[in-house]
């Protein structure tokens, strides 16, 4: 995992008017804690964090703190955004150790052509896009490829299957699908609209079936006939 140093600026002054000075000036309001550390406002410059969050690790980028002569290893958490701009509005840094187990969410990205799927004219779904997994910092991948060159028409890549690195567990059920192989759309539509008619079938027979009784039923009723 790529680790980005980042100047944050401490003693910012609190309060509404003063964060909206702040981002008026380009800088984010956000705070770091963590490990018994008691929680120290900070405002980094917009423009550094966007750019250092912008890479292929994403929020798992580790964000080396310079603020007041110390320094922080973070990773950005709760990041807080404008309803109607989209801006970051505060962020918060979470302290990390190195050699601690840390909890990250991975994209999932696929590679390769399902050939066998693309001749028999069906859909490669992808089922799960992000991957929660379990780590030390530097082990984090940045993502987890997924080959579906090998993938069919009813086959599936499930969570067992994915090439997690050494050193990276998920808790996730190792039976959840990540992508399929799903048949062409019109064989589903078509196998849908025979098991409706097949049911409307089974009814009607059913109903035809239900009547015969009664019929009989109406003919004990009757009187023998004279002879």
């Amino acid at each position: 995992m790529p680790e980005i140093t980042l100047a944050a600026e401490v003693g910012r002054p609190l309060g509404s008017r003063n964060t909206r000075r702040l981002r008026r000036e380009g800088k984010i309001p956000g705070v770091i804690y963590g490990h018994g550390t008691e929680p120290l406002p900070v405002a980094v410059v917009g423009r550094d964090l966007r750019t250092a969050l912008s890479g292929d690790s994403g929020l798992n980028t580790l964000l080396s703190l310079e603020a007041a002569g110390k320094t922080y290893l973070t990773l950005a958490r709760e990041i807080q955004h404008h309803p109607v701009k989209g801006t970051v509005n505060h962020v918060d840094f979470v302290i990390v150790r190195r050699d601690e187990i840390i909890a990250a969410e991975v994209p999932i990205s696929l590679i390769g052509e399902a050939i066998e799927v693309q001749r028999g004219d069906g859909l490669v779904d992808q089922q799960l896009f992000n991957l929660s997994v379990r780590a030390i910092p530097a082990n984090v991948p940045s993502s987890i490829e997924v080959d579906v060159s090998e993938l069919v028409i009813g086959g599936a890549v499930r969570v067992a299957d994915l090439p997690l690195p050494e050193g990276v567990t998920t808790e996730l059920d190792g039976e959840s699908i990540v992508v399929i192989g799903q048949p062409p759309r019109v064989v589903v539509e078509e196998a849908a609209e025979g098991e409706a008619a097949e049911g409307e079938a089974a009814e009607g027979e059913a109903a035809e079936g239900g009547e015969a009784p009664a019929e009989s039923a109406a003919g004990a009723d009757q009187p023998a006939s004279e002879g």
